[in-house]
């Protein structure tokens, strides 16, 4: 899946490369380096960077005559072996998290002695192992089962063991998320249409930002620094039934809506920056407003970014899957909601290998693992999907940004 992984990259006026450097707890600290006058020059350099990574880690963890201790390995394997092979992003960030946040943990846990050496690792040991990490999400077992029965195969290879013990153990299913995001040409299609809509900058900020419908709603003016092309995610709008006061009747039935301020969950708090796309529609919102308020006597500026254009009152939260599923059956394209927008952002985050941490705090999840659940299969998927946004939006038309 995928092009081949960039070794030198041009960058302010020179060649770089990305270097890596073994840390004490076996992390891997990445950063790059540049001054290069040609790329061969960047690619020669990396080669002995590369060279001395791989130098360290294994004289300090593998070639110990055979003592290696399986989590040392494990390191090892991921960093020397799966990622310098691997050119599939999605499926890197999948693998790193079931190494680094499920399977190394448990290793190196003070009151367990689950950590021993590479050759002693047999079917029972593993049985006990996965049975805990299946405890952590529907998923764990199933995935890390998967990553150790690659790295004991590449052990195994290199004569590191004798058999891979990982063949006979349980096997563990995933329960599989319903994820429902577009393909590129359909994504394209709903992009222009909404284009010559009122609710374009709603949708970016869904595709491109991964917010919740109510955190869209909910966006006022105020939240973003156009200068700095940042916004600040603290309060989302929903609505509130009120119940009417009838004692005789047979079902409970709702007097009215009212929408209500409210802030998110503790960890959805967050600053974003926006890409420019964003920033250019959402200074055409604020020049429609002005003129919004010249046109309507009785237009009243509530602040919001989402806002009729007659009263300047937001719009209900579910205004927006409304248009979507219109929009949807007239294109003739699948049906997606905000929250299937979300997913899109998210799978782009992906395919371009940022770790699973970073794209919790993005979305604003309260626990990496749920992110983990989630996307697993998309960070499975064997079909680009990163392609569209960068065909979606030529750049003679709009930037992006960083």
């Amino acid at each position: 899946m995928g092009n081949s992984k960039s070794i030198a990259f041009f960058e302010r006026g020179s060649w770089y490369h990305r270097t890596k450097e073994l840390q004490d707890d076996y992390t891997v600290k990445y950063g790059k380096i540049g001054g290069f006058k040609t790329q061969e020059e960047a690619e020669e350099s990396y080669k002995i960077y590369q060279e001395k990574f791989i130098k360290e880690l294994t004289a300090n963890h593998l070639m110990i005559d055979n003592e290696v201790m399986l989590s040392d390995y494990l390191v090892y394997w991921f960093e020397c072996i799966f990622k310098e092979n691997q050119t599939d992003n999605g499926y890197i960030v999948g693998t790193a998290y079931a190494i680094y946040n499920f399977i190394l943990p448990l290793l190196k846990m003070e009151d367990e002695k689950a950590n021993i050496k590479l050759k002693l690792a047999n079917t029972d040991y593993f049985n006990s192992i996965l049975e805990e990490l299946s405890k952590i999400t529907k998923s764990a077992g199933n995935k890390c089962r998967e990553v150790l029965n690659l790295a004991m195969k590449d052990a195994k290879l290199n004569n590191f063991i004798l058999v891979n013990p990982i063949e006979n153990t349980k096997k563990y299913s995933r329960q599989k998320p319903k994820i429902k995001i577009l393909r590129e040409e359909e994504l394209k299609k709903l992009l222009k249409e909404a284009k010559t809509s009122n609710w374009y900058l709603e949708i970016l900020l869904a595709t491109f930002c991964g917010l919740r419908k109510g955190e869209i709603i909910g966006l006022k003016f105020s939240d973003f620094n156009i200068e700095k092309q940042i916004v600040k995610i603290d309060r989302e709008l929903v609505t509130s039934p009120t119940l009417a006061e009838n004692p005789d009747a047979i079902k409970v039935q709702v007097d009215k809506y009212e929408l209500v301020e409210k802030p998110p969950k503790e960890d959805s708090y967050r600053t974003l920056r926006v890409p420019k796309v964003i920033i250019n529609e959402l200074n055409k919102r604020i020049e429609k407003l002005l003129k919004q308020k010249e046109i309507y006597i009785e237009f009243e500026d509530y602040n919001y970014i989402s806002f009729q254009e007659k009263e300047g009152k937001v719009h209900r939260p579910g205004s927006l899957n409304t248009y979507l599923t219109r929009t949807c059956t007239k294109l003739n394209i699948p049906k997606i909601s905000v929250h299937g927008l979300r997913h899109i952002f998210a799978t782009i985050l992906i395919e371009q290998g940022v770790p699973i941490i970073k794209i919790a705090a993005l979305l604003g999840h309260s626990n990496p693992h749920t992110t983990f659940e989630i996307y697993c299969d998309v960070m499975e998927e064997r079909e680009k999907i990163l392609a569209f946004i960068n065909n979606t939006f030529s750049s003679e038309k709009m930037e992006m940004g960083a």
